[in-house]
């Protein structure tokens, strides 16, 4: 199993626009993505777990905020990434 640290080092690499770069729309809806998809994997197994469900409620809306800014604002780099992370919209 991978460390959450190396885990998040490896998206951030990925996705990142240029080398010290960590903090673009990219990079910070890669990272919510994947924060997402482990959250679902928790409430696959603790369904009462409503106090978590409202933070991944949050991280939603955040993510959904990201992706309407690199969508008004880079429209092919909004395009490959929701290809890329295999976001459906």
């Amino acid at each position: 199993m991978v460390s959450m640290s190396t885990a998040k080092s490896e998206i951030i690499k990925k996705y990142q626009q240029h080398d010290t770069d960590t903090a673009s729309p990219q990079v910070q809806i890669a990272l919510l993505t994947s924060r997402l998809v482990s959250l679902n994997d928790h409430f696959a197994v603790n369904k009462k777990d409503h106090h978590s469900r409202q933070g991944l409620i949050k991280m939603v809306g955040q993510r959904r905020r990201l992706l309407n800014y690199l969508h008004k604002t880079n429209i092919a780099g909004y395009k490959e990434l929701i290809k890329d992370l295999g976001i459906r919209r």
